[in-house]
């Protein structure tokens, strides 16, 4: 078997990383006009296309756990590079967060609507492509100089990674109580009614209260994107952003064009995976978070607190 030498194999590191944040980028405005079918936007029917929503989450969720776990491990950008301390608790955080994420969380959830089987593929490809890129950037050893060379940003990073990981579980734990306790009411109700008057079986919902559900109707959201924000800032320095560049990038169809076909490691050197990963969860979460906000008013009307914002407390 032919071994890949490192100079291939950062091309396909550089190639999947400028493709993964553009694919994203473009994503984004359709999910404002199409739900993604999981979820209260589940579509209804036993359709061979639909899928168990529990089981599906997990299949696709541990892919990206399992593709960071090989790329770290074997670390293919620096072959035989021994991952320092800091490396490792990266690693750690990442894998706690899909532990939650995969098995813990799906396992704890009363019920799950069914998803239709573009979005346990989509997902699959998405991890697919996080996983690996986050793995290798990682265990690389231009992160492990890095990472050598930073004091107290890893560990405001790490804090802020933390911070995020306790407020997303207590969050979705306030969603699940509230499920468990709505989804029980709808059962002993079943057990009374007549035959004749009994409602349609599915996923029942009532408003979410407490902690940052007094300002925002996805404090969940919110504190995922603060905890990979500190992730990054732990991992990788603050990409530099040039508005010149940009603006040259769109002055016509022929500096596009050879933006979008230049030479993978041209692409935004300094926008590494961790980075990319935030930019990713923000463009593909808030469309999601803005139309269930509107799922939220239409489903309860007068009921929904109206000063509650989107995803960001007093601000959006």
């Amino acid at each position: 078997m032919t071994s890949v030498s490192v100079a291939q194999v950062r091309f396909l590191y550089d190639s999947a990383r400028k493709w993964f944040t553009l694919v994203s980028a473009v994503v984004c405005p359709a999910t404002f006009v199409i739900n993604a079918p999981f979820g209260r936007f589940a579509q209804k029917g036993d359709g061979l296309l639909l899928f168990d929503g529990r089981k599906s989450w997990m299949v696709m969720e541990i892919v990206s756990p399992l593709m960071f776990m090989y790329t770290f491990l074997f670390s293919p950008l620096s072959p035989g590079n021994t991952a320092s301390m800091k490396q490792k608790i990266l690693a750690a955080a990442y894998l706690i967060h899909y532990a939650n994420r995969a098995i813990v969380s799906p396992l704890r959830t009363p019920s799950r609507s069914k998803a239709h089987v573009v979005v346990p593929m989509s997902g699959i490809l998405f991890n697919i492509f996080n996983g690996s890129l986050l793995g290798t950037y990682v265990a690389s050893t231009t992160t492990r100089d890095y990472l050598n060379s930073i004091g107290t940003v890893f560990y405001v990073g790490l804090a802020l990674w933390a911070a995020g990981f306790v407020g997303n579980i207590i969050h979705d734990e306030i969603l699940l109580n509230l499920r468990r306790k709505v989804k029980a009411n709808a059962e002993r109700e079943d057990t009374t009614e007549d035959s004749s008057t009994r409602k349609d079986k599915g996923e029942h919902y009532a408003i979410p209260y407490g902690l940052l559900y007094k300002y925002i109707s996805y404090p969940n959201y919110f504190c995922e994107w603060m905890e990979w924000l500190g992730f990054a800032l732990a991992a990788s320095p603050v990409p530099r952003i040039s508005i010149q560049v940009i603006s040259a990038t769109l002055a016509s169809k022929e500096a596009f064009l050879a933006f979008l076909y230049g030479p993978p490691a041209s692409f935004a050197s300094t926008l590494t995976p961790p980075w990319i990963f935030l930019l990713n969860e923000v463009v593909l979460m808030f469309p999601r978070a803005y139309k269930g906000h509107q799922w939220y008013h239409e489903r309860f009307g007068e009921s929904y607190p109206k000063d509650r914002k989107i995803v960001v407390p007093f601000v959006l």
